[in-house]
């Protein structure tokens, strides 16, 4: 602060003394020349002084012998020849007080009049409703300056929301393109996202298509297969090679359950046949269920709040979900001697739903992989493999059969183990 004081201070200082040599000399020159123009053959003349003053916004006062005329009477003196202290110096007028603006502004004539010019105020006190114009002018022209230019980046805005339903998978809804008869730069490039949004729908639903035309293809054959093995002879040579293969065979037909229950699940037209459910009640079931193929299902640790409410649910894909979650924390939590914990409680968000959560203390996955648990068929490149079981599909399941409820599903790691949450919304 005290090095900006002293530079304003020193640049005030140094300009004051620069106008003083500088503006003196201008000044006093500009007023000889109107000086002369007022005066008339060593007389001045009103006649000349009233029209100069309606060219410059000047005032003139004249007194002598003859004439004794004022431009504006009723202007009182201005504040700045008005009187002020003298030079620090004391030996001469400070710039600026009442015997300097005289030797400036003050011309005497060779008949002895005096001729005094100034400014007028009247001209000046304009310029403030001048400035109030040019500002809102100003104000007015930045405002339409924005609403074009915000008009000609609001394509901008529909790309960027079409690009994110097209990267939710919402292919649905295209971009909309303002003039597709002559479209600029901007419609140009929003046909061009959803011709290419187009095709990687149109590729999905082929792919999709496609397995779901192997899936069905292949149900015929598995169930002969499954058949022909059951009928084998139950002998000892064989009975190890019978079983694998009837277990392999459980396997492809669950897995081939599960594509179709996906495709009905994440098609358009997924119905829900819901009732009311209690989730407490469902979840016991389950378990033991589980129990009978699975004895370390008889482990499960099963905490409920009480008082929990009954939901409208469709009571099988819910099952389905609970069974894919319970199983896959069972068959990560093998030697471990925790076991499994399925908690339910009233959703903590509001309404009256509730939230599942299934852990299990297994190795966990790492935080790059998470996002990528409920994709089909991802399984994440640690311990978590494929020694373990499965085939990729039973988190994928979990997460449509919630999102077709209406409600969430979130994966983190619980340290150790991993925990699985779903809120079930009560409407």
């Amino acid at each position: 602060m005290g090095m900006a004081f002293t530079f304003i201070s020193g640049a005030q200082k140094a300009f004051s003394v620069g106008w003083r040599e500088a503006a003196r000399p201008l000044l006093m020159d500009y007023v000889d020349r109107l000086g002369a123009e007022v005066v008339v053959g060593g007389t001045p003349s009103v006649e000349r002084a009233q029209a100069l003053t309606q060219r410059l916004p000047v005032t003139i006062a004249i007194t002598g012998p003859q004439v004794n005329w004022r431009s504006h009477p009723d202007q009182v003196k201005p504040h700045w020849k008005r009187d002020r202290p003298r030079s620090a110096d004391g030996d001469g007028p400070a710039w600026g007080d009442d015997q300097d603006w005289d030797g400036l502004l003050l011309r005497t004539t060779a008949d002895g009049h005096r001729i005094e010019f100034g400014l007028n105020d009247a001209a000046f006190e304009r310029r403030p409703k001048l400035i109030g114009f040019t500002l809102s002018v100003l104000l007015l022209l930045t405002l339409l300056a924005y609403l074009y230019v915000r008009r000609l980046l609001r394509p901008l805005d529909d790309i960027r929301q079409g690009a994110q339903r097209f990267g939710a998978g919402e292919f649905g809804q295209p971009i909309p393109v303002r003039r597709p008869q002559r479209p600029d730069e901007l419609g140009q490039l929003a046909t061009t996202i959803n011709t290419m949004g187009h095709d990687i729908h149109q590729m999905l639903e082929a792919q999709r298509a496609l397995l779901l035309a192997i899936s069905h293809e292949l149900r015929s054959p598995l169930t002969r297969a499954r058949l022909n093995t059951e009928l084998l002879p139950e002998t000892d040579d064989i009975a190890a090679q019978r079983e694998a293969l009837l277990r392999d065979l459980a396997e492809m037909a669950r897995l081939i359950s599960d594509l179709l229950e996906s495709e009905r699940l994440a098609g358009r037209h997924k119905a829900l046949h819901r009732e009311p459910t209690d989730p407490f009640a469902l979840a016991r079931e389950v378990i033991d269920e589980l129990a009978v193929t699975q004895s370390a299902a008889s482990t499960i640790r099963l905490q409920a709040a009480p008082g929990l409410p009954t939901l409208p649910l469709d009571r099988i894909r819910v099952r389905l979900l609970l069974r894919n979650l319970l199983d896959n924390a069972l068959r990560h939590s093998a030697g471990v001697p925790q076991p499994v914990e399925l908690h339910i409680h009233p959703d903590a968000t509001g309404g009256q739903g509730v939230l599942i959560e299934v852990r299990d203390h297994g190795p966990g996955v790492p935080e790059d992989q998470l996002p990528h648990l409920a994709q089909p068929f991802f399984r994440p490149d640690t311990a978590r493999t494929r020694s373990a079981g499965g085939v990729g599909l039973g988190l994928y399941l979990c997460r449509l059969v919630a999102l077709a409820h209406g409600g969430t599903f979130a994966v983190r790691n619980a340290r150790p183990g991993l925990a699985v949450t779903v809120t079930l919304p009560g409407a």
